[in-house]
């Protein structure tokens, strides 16, 4: 069995992947050991845990690592600094993101969304063989989040996933910081009336988790002022072209208001597929 909290050996994982971009020293590929894997651990603990108003566990306390079940079974991107060297002689893992697609889920026992989120609608609309990426886990080291290249580099190392892959939707959860809803009313509400997905596919959360993000009519709104204040990586999705499921969830141990991803790649913005290359 493989222990979560220490990944075993990578296996049912592509090995010996190239790097898929780079950018000076900066570079995107996937994590091929488990040492990198634990390096992404350790960013996503500084992020959110140290930086943010994450809760951690005692046993992550003490290791200074995010994990949950789902790290042994999944695709971990990484961006790594090449002149930034670790104690352990390693680039430095400077932004990460986790991919789980179906086949891993499989061996997890389910998305990790499907623990606020009812995915039934969603997963009994698609077209039987439809290939589904969960993403999740985003984050940048914080001096390295005032260069757009990081960021950038992450999407591209997505996409390349995305069509090596033959993914077809995509879908995760984006949080806001903090956990009254009310404070994030303007750009909750913009997304209800705007980005909503259709209702033969749109996700809700589970009843005793639903929080309503229709705070505001839509002629209250107004739509510039609603983008400003989206946070970075929710911005870039909605632009690219993601819908957002009904309601949103308050993460009492990751101190965030999520709200509910979905992605179809086909939909993807043709600016995004152009800057990132990505072909049908």
């Amino acid at each position: 069995m493989v222990n979560i909290h220490e990944p075993g050996p990578l296996e049912g994982r592509l090995s010996q992947w190239p790097v898929l971009a780079a950018s000076g020293a900066l570079e995107v590929r996937l994590a091929e050991t488990d040492l990198e894997v634990e390096a992404a651990q350790h960013l996503r603990y500084r992020v959110f845990y140290e930086e943010m108003a994450a809760t951690p566990s005692d046993e992550m306390r003490v290791l200074k690592r995010d994990f949950d079940r789902f790290d042994a079974v999944c695709d971990h991107l990484l961006v790594v600094d090449r002149e930034r060297i670790e104690d352990d002689g390693q680039p430095a893992v400077v932004g990460c993101y986790r991919l789980i697609r179906d086949v891993d889920a499989a061996r997890a026992g389910g998305f990790y969304t499907a623990s606020e989120y009812d995915l039934a609608a969603m997963l009994s609309g698609l077209p039987t063989g439809t290939k589904l990426l969960e993403l999740g886990r985003s984050c940048v080291l914080k001096e390295y989040r005032s260069r757009p290249q990081t960021m950038q580099l992450l999407w591209r190392g997505v996409m390349t996933y995305i069509a090596r892959f033959s993914i077809d939707l995509m879908f995760g959860c984006a949080s806001f910081s903090g956990t009254d809803p009310k404070v994030f009313a303007l750009p909750l509400s913009y997304l209800y009336h705007y980005h909503l997905a259709p209702p033969e596919i749109r996700v809700r959360p589970y009843p005793q988790y639903f929080v309503d993000m229709n705070m505001m009519p839509k002629e209250a709104i107004d739509p510039k002022e609603a983008i400003r204040a989206l946070p970075p990586l929710l911005k870039g999705y909605v632009r690219a072209g993601a819908m957002i499921g009904d309601g949103t969830v308050i993460d009492t141990q990751f101190g965030s208001v999520d709200v509910f991803i979905y992605f179809p790649v086909s939909k993807i913005d043709a600016r995004y597929r152009n800057r990132f290359q990505l072909r049908n």
